[in-house]
């Protein structure tokens, strides 16, 4: 990178959009791309489509963008982000998911990372676009708050070298979440290191409104942590370990807490051990939610994430038994889609 750029040659980024009936958040993503500061660089294009019916195809044609169809009987987010950066030619790759919207200069304003020789992904802050149109997404805002520095991982918005990204070989397209972890795993093997820089990146349109959404959303993470976590298990170097194992004790404890309390006042014949569970749940959620302070200023939504935090276990500990359960079947997962068209 630093070699090309000194030597005098244009560089080229190369914006890697995918999308599968994403309708008018498609038009709004290549919209802001079309319209980012491209001071210092030349730009290409390119529209991964995952079977979508709804005319995205032709809208991101219309649009100016080159458009790659893919009609896999597994759809997954690494299997259209692989396609997309294969067939591109810029030294960089910015990754983008068709329900995000990009900031006008993100891009011209962090291609200087890459001049530290170890950095191989910069990505920087992604939050929602209509935080107070449910209480799902105001909550769910907070979880694109990291503290800006060296990370072990990035989401699926971000700048990639296309050199690293052809080292190891790009996504794993087996898996249908948690992607972008396990490829900053192996990029991490390598040498090269993943930095989170202090800008706004994307504004991001997550479209929950119900609990069902919420739900599987919420599976689909913990799906990804049994996952993962197996393929790195027997490694020098275990990924989602702990984490696996933490949400199965959280969720183990607190289903465990609330059959105990309701079979009590059954018992009893008294509403005492469902007060007192009802206590340590709001301390317990009060104690997230301090810890996450330095996320925002909104009371409500730090009240909020701090239920959250202990609610989502349980739909994660859900969504790591299917994958078990899958597993030990011989059954592949498909994609897991929250969001309507």
């Amino acid at each position: 990178m630093k070699t090309e750029l000194q030597a005098g040659k244009p560089l080229k980024v190369s914006v890697v959009v995918i999308g599968r009936n994403e309708g008018e958040r498609l038009r709004r993503c290549l919209s802001s791309v079309f319209a980012m500061d491209r001071t210092g660089f030349e730009t290409e294009v390119i529209y991964v489509d995952s079977g979508s019916t709804d005319g995205s195809t032709e809208l991101a044609r219309s649009m100016g963008a080159q458009a790659i169809v893919l009609k896999p009987e597994r759809p997954s987010a690494a299997l259209g982000r692989n396609a997309g950066w294969r067939a591109a030619v810029g030294d960089i790759v910015l990754f983008l998911d068709g329900d995000t919207v990009l900031h006008p200069r993100f891009v011209v304003d962090s291609l200087s990372e890459f001049q530290n020789q170890e950095v191989a992904v910069v990505w920087g802050h992604r939050r929602e676009l209509y935080p107070k149109s449910s209480i799902y997404i105001r909550t769910l805002d907070l979880d694109w708050v990291y503290a800006p520095g060296w990370t072990l991982y990035c989401g699926g918005d971000a700048l990639f070298l296309r050199e690293v990204l052809a080292k190891v070989e790009g996504f794993d397209e087996t898996l249908i979440a948690g992607e972008e972890p396990e490829l900053c795993r192996r990029i991490s093997s390598l040498g090269f290191r993943i930095l989170h820089v202090d800008r706004p990146m994307t504004g991001h349109d997550l479209a929950i409104h119900h609990w069902r959404q919420y739900w599987k959303r919420s599976a689909r993470a913990g799906h990804a942590y049994a996952e993962v976590s197996e393929r790195y298990r027997d490694t020098e170097q275990a990924f989602w370990t702990g984490e696996s194992k933490r949400n199965r004790n959280r969720a183990i404890m607190w289903s465990g807490i609330t059959v105990i309390s309701a079979i009590t006042a059954l018992w009893i014949h008294h509403l005492w051990p469902i007060g007192i569970l009802v206590f340590f749940m709001a301390a317990g959620a009060l104690r997230s939610a301090w810890k996450a302070r330095w996320k925002s200023n909104d009371t409500i939504a730090l009240a909020l994430y701090g239920v959250h935090s202990h609610l989502q276990q349980i739909p994660i500990f859900v969504g790591q038994m299917q994958y078990w359960i899958n597993h030990r079947r011989g059954k592949r997962a498909m994609l897991v889609e929250y969001k309507q068209s």
